[in-house]
C-alpha cells in the first residue's frame, strides 16, 4: 500500500514537473522566457515549447497591432489660429528584447505612457512648423503632416522595441474660448449674405413689378385709344344715320328729337322748370302738329327745340 502512494505522488509530481516544462505560444504573441529575470530565449513562431520548470518562466507579448488614443493637446499653426487636435496612432512589438529591457515590468503600459511622449511633441512640432496653417491640417495635404509625424515618432520609438504604424487625428477643433466668436462671424456672414439675397430678390421684384405696371398701362392707353376710335366712328355712324334720317323726313326727325328733349328733361317726380309758356320746348305738348300748327312758327330745321 505504501509502495503504491508512493508510486502516485512520485507520478503526480512527475506530471507537475511535465506540465510545468511545457508553454505554448499563440500566433498572436511573442514569448520570452527568463531565467531570474534574464532573457534566455525567444520565442517568436507559434507552436508547443520547452522549459526549465521552476526556474524559467514565460513572457507573453501581443504581436499584433495595437491602438493608442493620445490626449488632446492645443497646437498653433504658422497662422496663430490654435487648434486642439485629438490623436490616435497604431504600432506594434517588432523586438521583444529590446521592448522588455526598455520596461523590464511595466509592460504595455509604461510602454504607452513613454509613446505618448514620443507622439504628442511631434505633433506639435510638425503642425507648429513654418508654412503649415490651420487650413493645411483641415485639408487633403494633413496626409503628409501625419506621415511626418509617424516616421518621426518611429524613429525615437525604435528604442522601445516598438513600430509606429501610424498616427492619425481624429477631431480638430477650436478652443472653447475661440468657438463663441467664430460662430459669432460665420452667424454674420450668412445673415449678410441673407441681406445681400433680400435685397437682390427685392430689385428684381421692383423690376418686375415696374415692367408689369408699365404693361398695365400699355394696355390701358392702347384699350383707350381703340376704345375712342370705336366711339368716334360709332358717333360718325350714328350721326350719318342721323342726317341720312332727317333728310328724309324731317319733320319726324324734329319730332323725335323733341320726344327726346321731355325725356331728359322731363325726369323725376320733382321736376321744376322756369321757361317761357310760349316756349317753342312745348310746340309738340300744345299740338300734334308741331312747329306747322301754329301760324307764326318760323319754319326750317335750323331753330332747335330749347333743352336739345
Amino acid at each position: 500500500m505504501n509502495r503504491l502512494s508512493i508510486f502516485f505522488g512520485l507520478l503526480v509530481v512527475a506530471l507537475v514537473v511535465a506540465m510545468s516544462s511545457i508553454y505554448i505560444v499563440d500566433e498572436r504573441q511573442k514569448a520570452l522566457v527568463l531565467q531570474f529575470g534574464q532573457i534566455k530565449a525567444v520565442k517568436e513562431d507559434p507552436g508547443l515549447s520547452f522549459k526549465i520548470p521552476f526556474i524559467q518562466e514565460v513572457v507573453y507579448y501581443d504581436d499584433r497591432i495595437l491602438s493608442l488614443d493620445t490626449p488632446e493637446i492645443e497646437v498653433t499653426p504658422s497662422d496663430d489660429r490654435r487648434l486642439v487636435v485629438d490623436a490616435f496612432a497604431r504600432y506594434r512589438i517588432n523586438d521583444v528584447v529590446r521592448f522588455r529591457q526598455a520596461v523590464s515590468t511595466g509592460g504595455i503600459r509604461l510602454a504607452e505612457e513613454r509613446l505618448e511622449g514620443f507622439i504628442n511633441p511631434q505633433i506639435r512640432a510638425v503642425l507648429g512648423s513654418d508654412g503649415v496653417t490651420s487650413n493645411t491640417i483641415l485639408s487633403s495635404e494633413r496626409s503628409a503632416l501625419m506621415s511626418r509625424i509617424t516616421e518621426a515618432a518611429n524613429r525615437q520609438a525604435q528604442n522601445l522595441g516598438i513600430e509606429v504604424v501610424d498616427v492619425r487625428l481624429k477631431q480638430t477643433n477650436l478652443p472653447d474660448q475661440n468657438l463663441d466668436a467664430t460662430f459669432a462671424r460665420m452667424r454674420a456672414e450668412r445673415e449678410r449674405e441673407a441681406a445681400d439675397e433680400r435685397a437682390r430678390g427685392e430689385e428684381a421684384a421692383q423690376r418686375v413689378r415696374a415692367q408689369a405696371d408699365r404693361t398695365v398701362t400699355e394696355l390701358e392707353s392702347d384699350a383707350q385709344r381703340q376704345a375712342e376710335i370705336i366711339r368716334g366712328e360709332a358717333d360718325a355712324e350714328r350721326n350719318a344715320i342721323f342726317a341720312e334720317a332727317f333728310g328724309a323726313d324731317p319733320e319726324f326727325f324734329e319730332f323725335y328729337r323733341s320726344l327726346n328733349a321731355y325725356r331728359a328733361g322731363l325726369q323725376g317726380s320733382n321736376t321744376t322748370m322756369v321757361i317761357s309758356p310760349d316756349s317753342e320746348f312745348f310746340d309738340y305738348l300744345k299740338s300734334d302738329q308741331g312747329r306747322n300748327g301754329r301760324p307764326d312758327a318760323p319754319t326750317g330745321v335750323g331753330d332747335a327745340p330749347a333743352g336739345q
